[in-house]
């Protein structure tokens, strides 16, 4: 859309083109990673990151190959992320959307926790996880697409905030589902006063920070469950 300078759908074509590839790459991990009638949690993790380097591969040849110099520059700050770009006049759609999948997800909040005790049990429960989980991943497409639109790719704040949370709040989806949401606002907005004063006058985009803070954490996150697992086969 940037690059091609393509704007069908107004003010608003660059959110509608990340809905429709977020939901467009949702939906060839979801098929990848299906086999069977099921879908495990390695099978996803593969397959997301398989779709992703191809998708990434792509983007890559797109801006190598455009003669226009100022959407290929726009493009690469675009994909370091952060908040330079974003606006008072286009912050409704990114605030709508948010609070919007906030909402849906506190509603669904009970059917969350069910999860949590495996598919086999969600299911013995009442739940139709198949149904629920494409409901979710339609949501979660619209929600994400929207936000990257108006920030680009800022990594690491939806995989770390919440595990965070979990450990001072328990796992219960009602307590998790806002808290995280705060945690996550409050952290992103640290991180960009962070991004702009470190390296003052120069700003380094504020996905650099956080991809800084996320990595250590998640392969901590990794040791301990690891550990932990070690603990339970040798009791």
């Amino acid at each position: 859309m940037i690059v091609f300078g393509v704007t069908l759908f107004g003010p608003v074509s660059l959110s509608v083109a990340a809905f429709a590839g977020a939901l467009g790459a949702l939906l060839l991990v979801y098929a990848t990673a299906r086999t069977g009638g099921r879908i495990t949690s390695a099978r996803l993790v593969l397959s997301g990151v398989a779709i992703a380097s191809v998708l990434t591969a792509v983007l890559d040849l797109l801006l190598l190959t455009t003669d226009r110099g100022n959407e290929a520059r726009a493009v690469l700050a675009w994909t370091l992320g952060g908040l330079g770009g974003v606006n008072w006049d286009t912050l409704w759609l990114p605030g709508a959307a948010l609070l919007l999948g906030i909402a849906v997800l506190m509603i669904q909040a009970r059917n969350l926790n069910l999860l949590l005790a495996g598919e086999e049990a969600a299911t013995t429960m009442g739940l139709d996880v198949a149904r629920f989980r494409a409901r979710m991943f339609v949501l979660l497409s619209l929600v994400t697409g929207i936000l990257v639109a108006a920030c680009g790719p800022i990594g690491f704040v939806g995989l770390m905030l919440p595990h965070i949370v979990r450990l001072a709040v328990g796992g219960d989806h009602r307590r998790v589902l806002p808290t995280a949401a705060l945690g996550g606002a409050v952290f992103l907005i640290w991180a960009d006063i962070a991004a702009r004063v470190v390296a003052a006058p120069m700003e380094i985009p504020v996905g650099v920070l956080t991809a800084l803070c996320g990595g250590p954490f998640f392969l901590w996150l990794m040791r301990r469950d690891a550990r932990r697992s070690t603990d339970r086969g040798g009791s």
